[in-house]
C-alpha cells in the first residue's frame, strides 16, 4: 500500500505503469532483468561474512550496466569497523531505461539520500569503510 500511494500513484501517469497491476508487473520485470546477485557473483562479489570495497562494488555494477546506481548501507555498529549494505537502487527514465542515479550539477537529486530500514537509518555509503553484504538484511 505505501509503495503504491508514495511511488506508484505518481507512476501512474505514465500509460505502461497507470494501475497497481502493471505498476507492480513492471516492478517484478525490472527487478529479474536486472539481477543484481548474478551481476556482483561475476564480479566475485556474494554475500558472505566477507568484507569488500565500496568503490569494488560501485565499479562492479557501473561496468556490467552501463550507470551508476545508488547504494545505501546501515552504519557500522559500535565496535564494528564495516558497514553493511541495505539497499542498491537503480534510477529509470521515463521511457524505463536505465540511468544514472547520481544528480548532475545544476538538477535536482532524483532521490532522497536517507531511509528508514526498520528502526535503522540507510544513507549512502561510505567509500572507505569495509563493506559487508549480506544475504538478507534484518
Amino acid at each position: 500500500k505505501h509503495e503504491w500511494e508514495k511511488h506508484g500513484t505518481c507512476a501512474a501517469t505514465l500509460e505502461v505503469l497507470n494501475s497497481q497491476k502493471k505498476y507492480f508487473g513492471k516492478a517484478l520485470e525490472l527487478y529479474q532483468h536486472i539481477d543484481l546477485n548474478s551481476c556482483l557473483l561475476k564480479a566475485g562479489i556474494k554475500p558472505s561474512s566477507s568484507y569488500y570495497q565500496m568503490t569494488a562494488i560501485k565499479e562492479a555494477l557501473t561496468r556490467f550496466y552501463g550507470v551508476t546506481p545508488k547504494i545505501q548501507c546501515l552504519p557500522p555498529e559500535q565496535g564494528e569497523k564495516a558497514q553493511t549494505i541495505g539497499q542498491i537502487e537503480f534510477c529509470f527514465t521515463k521511457e524505463l531505461q536505465l540511468r544514472n542515479c547520481t544528480a548532475l550539477k545544476g538538477e535536482p537529486n532524483p532521490a532522497p539520500s536517507d531511509l528508514k530500514l526498520g528502526t535503522e537509518e540507510l544513507s549512502v555509503c561510505n567509500d572507505t569503510l569495509p563493506t559487508y553484504y549480506p544475504s538478507q538484511v534484518q
